[in-house]
């Protein structure tokens, strides 16, 4: 039953959020790819490509069942054993370097010894910050925390400043958001909450977007974001979770890379001018910053 309402609820998020992004960007559609895991189960990915605004993006679902690799196992820290596990994921690349790029991703994992948890979160990677925004996107996420337990925000914003940073650079790869793993304990408790937070996503980002589409901008500004992307496809490929999990369960390698962007570049030894906006961004993702109270 666990299983049902949590996949049921991943598809329709799934579409009320990309009903919202498409009459966000105006001009994109999303294209919709049904698919099948081989040991079970399947999935539905969406992406929208060269859209009003989004250059790319993607908001996937899946529910599929398995067996736990040795390597996996000893990741997650439990015996070799099946699992299902179902999650929604999101990533979208804005064409403008003066709109973020933002990743959501929600999941629910349940192995054959009855063992079950929740994951997910959001983070909002800027290439040009702007305080009101970083401002907006962890209010907006302290208030959907908050409904449930007033301590959850200061938790999960430190959990995600803890994982979205990449340590062979010293750096965070965004301004953070929220993150927590491994929520076991009361499933209806934590499911409400999963649900609070899932359907928080469009009122977090969606404002950002609006006060940035009309923001100027030219080749420096875009090289300047094809240059931090790099970094965005280094955590991808080296730390996040999901693509791990994705990739060791032979999951739709299409599906699972969905969340790269389309256009990146790896600049030898860029240094950006002393006090420019780049270099301030910079400064900010080496130390993290408290954006709420």
């Amino acid at each position: 039953m666990n299983r049902v309402v949590v996949t049921d609820f991943f598809r329709s998020l799934q579409d009320s959020i990309c009903t919202s992004l498409e009459q966000a960007d105006g001009n994109g559609r999303f294209h919709e790819d049904i698919w099948k895991h081989e040991s079970g189960g399947g999935g539905a990915t969406r992406t929208i490509q060269e859209g009003g605004v989004f250059e790319k993006g993607g908001v996937s679902t899946s529910a599929v069942r398995g067996s736990l690799t040795g390597v996996l196992a000893t990741r997650l820290e439990v015996s070799p054993q099946a699992f299902f596990a179902a999650g929604i994921s999101l990533v979208l690349h804005p064409l403008s370097p003066m709109m973020p790029t933002v990743h959501t991703n929600f999941r629910y994992l349940e192995l054959e010894n009855g063992d079950f948890w929740f994951g997910g979160g959001a983070d909002l990677t800027p290439y040009y910050l702007f305080d009101e925004d970083a401002i907006h996107f962890h209010q907006t996420w302290k208030q959907a925390c908050d409904i449930h337990d007033s301590a959850l925000y200061a938790r999960f914003k430190a959990g995600c400043d803890e994982y979205f940073f990449l340590r062979h650079r010293g750096e965070a790869r965004g301004i953070g958001g929220i993150f927590f793993d491994y929520l076991r304990g009361d499933f209806s408790r934590n499911f409400d909450l999963v649900k609070t937070c899932g359907n928080a996503f469009t009122k977090s980002y969606l404002p950002i977007v609006e006060r940035r589409r009309r923001e100027p901008w030219g080749d420096r500004e875009r090289n300047w974001q094809l240059h931090r992307r790099g970094r965005y496809v280094e955590f991808n490929l080296i730390y996040d979770r999901g693509t791990l999990f994705g990739l060791e369960t032979r999951g739709r390698v299409e599906s699972i890379l969905m969340s790269l962007p389309p256009l990146v570049r790896w600049t030898y030894d860029f240094r950006p001018e002393v006090g420019s906006r780049e270099e301030r961004l910079l400064t900010v993702l080496k130390q993290p910053r408290i954006w709420v109270e």
